[in-house]
């Protein structure tokens, strides 16, 4: 009986969304972070500074996690997913002055929401040995 050789696992290429959608959702992210740490108050440098900073760690982050995804069992690539959404939600929730538990809670929500929905796409759009059909 012949056995198949396992597939080789396929690199990463930005292709289609990720070319455009990477630096604009680090934008977003950053914009958002500023606005709310400013908290109503006049636009000042360290509140651009920092949306600025915060906005490239969003995207630098998600990159990393979109090029190292693919290689990640569907398990762990939706608890990654779930986890980054969870932590980015949580800063931006933290920047609203709600108490830590509020948003340690509000993130957690998000997160197993994230990690739940994402489990469900993979494990619906790949076959066992995590490929797409």
């Amino acid at each position: 009986m012949a056995h198949a050789a396992p597939a080789p696992v396929r690199a990463y290429r930005p292709t289609g969304s990720t070319t455009w959608l990477t630096p604009l959702l680090t934008v977003v992210y950053g914009l958002w972070v500023a606005a709310n740490h400013r908290d109503g108050g006049p636009i000042t440098t360290a509140n651009v500074l920092y949306g600025v900073v915060a906005g490239l760690v969003f995207g630098a982050v998600w990159f990393g996690l979109r090029s190292m995804s693919a290689r990640l069992p569907r398990e762990l690539r939706a608890l990654a997913w779930g986890a980054f959404t969870g932590i980015a939600f949580g800063f931006l929730y933290s920047l609203t002055d709600a108490s830590i538990l509020r948003s340690i809670g509000n993130a957690a929500i998000v997160g197993a929401a994230v990690t739940g929905g994402m489990f469900y796409r993979y494990y619906t759009t790949e076959d066992a040995t995590g490929h797409h059909d």
